[in-house]
C-alpha cells in the first residue's frame, strides 16, 4: 500500500510547485520549454505507426516469464505476465515518448542509449530521432524478442543481457554518449550506477534522461542526488522523467516544469 501511495503524494507535491513558460527565469530553458510544448503541437499525426504497433502489443495476450533485475513492477507481481499488461503498465504515455524524441533531437545523437527495451515502444521514437546508432538494452529474453518483432529500426542495435555486463562494454566501444534514457531496474543503487557509468563518456551538448524519478523514494533519492552532482548544469522534473544539461556555458539550476 505503500508503495502505491507514494507516487500519489509525490504527485501532490509536484503539483503545489510546478512552474509553467511564465515563471521560468533562463532564457535557454525558456526557449527549449517552449519548443518542446510545440514539439508535441505539430507531431500529432507523426509516428502514428509506432502507435499502431503499441496497440497491436495491448491487445497481445501471449503470456511470458519476464526476468526482473531490479524493483520489478508495482502492478504486475508475478513473473508470469501478459504481453498486453507489460505494455499497460511499463511502457511511457506516448506523450512521453514524444518528450524523449524531442531531447534526443537537441542532441547531435550520433550514439543514443536506451536502458531499459521493454517492448520496444520509446525505442521506435528514439530510433527516428537517432541520425547514428541507437543502442537498446533488455535483461529479459521475452522482453528483448518481443520488441524485435514487425519491422525494426535499421539503426538500432539491441542488447540482450544484464546491464551490469553489457553496457560497460558497449559504453566502452561506443563514446561519447550523445542522449540516454535510463529507464531499468528502478532502485537507488542501480540508478547512480548506470548515470555514474555514463558521466564520463558525455560531453556539453549531451542530455540525459532518468525515467521515473518519482516512482519510489529509492529513485527520488537518486534524482536528488543526481541532479545535485556537479556536472550537471540544468536539471528538469517533469514528474514522470528528469532531464539533464550538462552545457557549461550555461547557469546551473533546477526547474520543475508543467507538462
Amino acid at each position: 500500500m505503500k508503495h502505491q501511495l507514494y507516487p500519489f503524494l509525490s504527485y501532490l507535491q509536484y503539483w503545489l510547485v510546478k512552474e509553467d513558460q511564465y515563471a521560468i527565469q533562463s532564457p535557454f530553458v525558456f526557449d527549449i520549454y517552449n519548443g518542446l510544448l510545440g514539439h508535441i503541437q505539430q507531431s500529432k499525426n507523426d509516428d502514428l505507426e509506432i502507435e499502431e504497433f503499441r496497440k497491436i502489443l495491448l491487445c497481445d495476450n501471449e503470456i511470458c516469464e519476464i526476468e526482473d533485475f531490479g524493483a520489478g513492477s508495482k502492478k504486475l507481481r508475478k513473473s508470469t505476465r501478459k504481453i498486453s499488461s507489460v505494455t499497460k503498465h511499463s511502457t511511457s504515455p506516448r506523450q512521453f515518448s514524444q518528450l524523449y524524441q524531442f531531447f534526443c533531437a537537441k542532441t547531435p545523437a550520433m550514439r543514443v542509449f536506451e536502458l531499459g527495451t521493454c517492448v520496444g515502444v520509446n525505442t521506435r521514437y528514439l530510433a527516428k530521432a537517432t541520425k547514428g546508432t541507437l543502442f537498446t538494452f533488455e535483461g529479459s529474453v521475452a522482453l528483448w524478442q518481443k520488441s524485435r518483432q514487425f519491422e525494426k529500426p535499421h539503426n538500432t542495435h539491441y542488447v540482450l543481457g544484464n546491464l551490469k555486463n553489457s553496457l560497460p562494454y558497449i559504453l566502452e566501444k561506443n563514446h561519447p554518449v550523445d542522449f540516454a534514457l535510463v529507464d531499468a531496474n528502478h532502485t537507488y543503487g542501480a540508478t547512480i550506477d548506470y548515470f555514474e557509468l555514463l558521466l564520463p563518456k558525455i560531453k556539453d551538448t549531451s542530455i540525459l534522461a532518468i525515467a521515473d524519478i518519482h516512482w519510489s523514494k529509492e529513485m527520488n533519492k537518486a534524482w536528488e542526488k543526481i541532479k545535485s552532482h556537479p556536472e550537471v548544469v540544468i536539471s528538469m522534473d517533469f514528474f514522470e522523467c528528469g532531464i539533464l544539461i550538462f552545457d557549461k556555458c550555461l547557469t546551473k539550476s533546477h526547474y520543475i516544469l508543467h507538462y
